[in-house]
């Protein structure tokens, strides 16, 4: 460990850090873009056929929950 030198722990942990902060953010910045465009599909005056698929399951998982209590 002492020939390999604290520079390089450093910089790996740095590097490791600074790789995971920026993986992190091109994941969030993904996530937005697909929120941001489910909210513009639910305000969209004509829903497309995946919505209301979507909104048929939810609202089956819905009876079940309630059915279920």
């Amino acid at each position: 460990m002492v020939s390999f030198g604290p520079a390089a722990v450093l910089g790996l942990c740095f590097g490791f850090l600074w790789g995971i902060g920026c993986s992190l953010a091109i994941l969030y910045s993904i996530y937005l873009g697909g929120y941001r465009k489910g909210v513009e599909d639910s305000l969209a005056a004509e829903k497309s056929q995946r919505f209301h698929e979507a909104l048929r399951k939810i609202e089956i998982r819905r009876a079940k929950a309630a059915g279920a209590k």
